[in-house]
């Protein structure tokens, strides 16, 4: 079976399951959790943040001890099993574009959201007189007024920390992407989906993905929940893009 993988989606599954086996044994054997997360990626304005990390976290998936782990990972890498005729269909180099670009779209979307929100908390947090971004180039903020605003001032403060503290990783945002590009090349194609007891077109099913993955992550907050929705939003953006440039030459794809 893995002998009929097409050899860059092949490789692309090694090196995920090859970085995941890597960095869970230095995680637990070394108990260094600075280097696993330094592959993540984080918010651009985030002291943990560096631009390599825009690429690696595509490689990185939640650890074996986080309990979505295992699952986190087979569940990518089997969707990207499961679509890796699009390589043959697309060519190497499209391939490629299409997921690498796909897996940017995603930390792009998802990170505008975000910063969308710090902005509002920020804001919020200046109508009570404290500036956060004094705050975190080191000058000295007193929280001021009543119990309450001073609790609301936390929780504000609270929200804006988590947000650039927490690592985004996984390669969902490139294979969503690659997902996209499948419905948008073939909308009429029908597709099974477990629980769904009957096939489902790919545009309809992409159309009421991208509806729910919105709705989740407004409704969330971007990753409270533990899932980056609009990071999938982003990559299926970049997917449903490349793929209606690409479409009128799908028949001329594998001459080149």
């Amino acid at each position: 079976m893995f002998n009929n993988i097409p050899p860059l989606t092949k490789n692309i599954i090694i090196i995920n399951v090859v970085v995941y086996i890597v960095t869970n044994f230095i995680l637990y054997a070394f108990n260094n959790i600075e280097f696993y997360y330094s592959l993540a990626s984080y918010y651009p304005f985030s002291p943990f943040f560096k631009s390599w990390q825009i690429i690696t976290s595509m490689f990185m998936h939640a650890p074996i001890g986080d309990g979505s782990g295992l699952m986190h990972i087979f569940f990518n890498m089997f969707m990207l099993y499961n679509f890796s005729f699009m390589e043959n269909i697309l060519g190497g180099k499209r391939y490629l574009l299409l997921y690498f670009l796909s897996g940017i779209g995603a930390y792009v979307l998802f990170n505008a959201w975000e910063f969308v929100q710090v902005e509002m908390f920020a804001r919020q947090l200046e109508s009570l007189g404290f500036n956060i971004y004094d705050y975190f180039s080191g000058e000295n903020q007193a929280l001021k007024g009543s119990a309450e605003e001073i609790a609301s001032q936390n929780n504000l403060i609270s929200n804006i920390i988590k947000i650039i503290s927490t690592p985004l990783v996984g390669a969902s945002g490139a294979i969503f992407g690659v997902l996209a590009a499948f419905a948008t090349i073939f909308p009429n194609a029908k597709l099974m989906i477990l629980f769904i007891p009957f096939p489902v077109k790919a545009k309809h099913l992409l159309i009421f993905t991208i509806v729910i993955s919105i709705f989740l992550g407004y409704s969330d907050r971007g990753s409270d929940g533990g899932t980056a929705h609009l990071a999938h939003v982003g990559g299926a953006l970049v997917g449903f893009l490349l793929a209606r440039v690409w479409k009128n030459h799908i028949n001329r794809f594998n001459q080149i």
